[in-house]
């Protein structure tokens, strides 16, 4: 197929791709630049079209990874740069104090809540906390892993429960 030719048939189904572009990118400018790049590549790729197939899918293909190649190395650059401006916290020499009372009244509230959950609760759920795993507190109170997974979660919401009402 002679450069002329394929030129006549790319501007005759390039009308097509311009709603494709909008759908992609969801904004007319990026659209624009979209289409422009599509063309440009198939232009400069018309010797992999093989005369005879379908050039609307062959665009629309082109126009589709190159959305997407753009769209992975935008994602890609805001993984790696970090546009904050964060300066100003290499010679912030500011050290935080910590209430000792407030950390002892909520302490205070945690044990107060481990201290009235029923007992086949609390006995799994102490030994946890201890460091004991599942498997070697299903062995101390003799009960299946499952049972003791279970309780360990449940004494956990209710915790949570309790603890937010406070």
């Amino acid at each position: 197929m002679s450069t002329t030719d394929f030129t006549v048939l790319l501007l005759g189904n390039a009308d097509f791709l311009k709603p494709f572009a909008v759908t992609l990118t969801k904004d007319s400018e990026q659209a624009k630049d979209l289409f422009q790049e599509t063309m440009y590549r198939a232009l400069a790729n018309q010797e992999k079209y093989l005369a005879g197939t379908n050039i609307r899918a062959w665009l629309f293909t082109i126009m589709r990874n190159i959305f997407i190649n753009n769209y992975r190395r935008k994602t890609k650059q805001l993984l790696f740069m970090d546009y904050a401006s964060n300066e100003f916290l290499l010679n912030y020499h500011q050290t935080s104090i910590g209430n000792a009372a407030e950390s002892n009244l909520r302490v205070k509230d945690i044990q107060g809540a481990v201290h009235v959950l029923p007992v086949i609760f609390k006995k799994p759920f102490q030994l946890y906390f201890e460091g004991f795993k599942y498997y070697e507190i299903a062995d101390i109170l003799s009960e299946p892993l499952g049972t003791i997974k279970s309780r360990i979660h449940f004494a956990r919401r209710m915790l949570k429960s309790q603890l937010v009402r406070h």
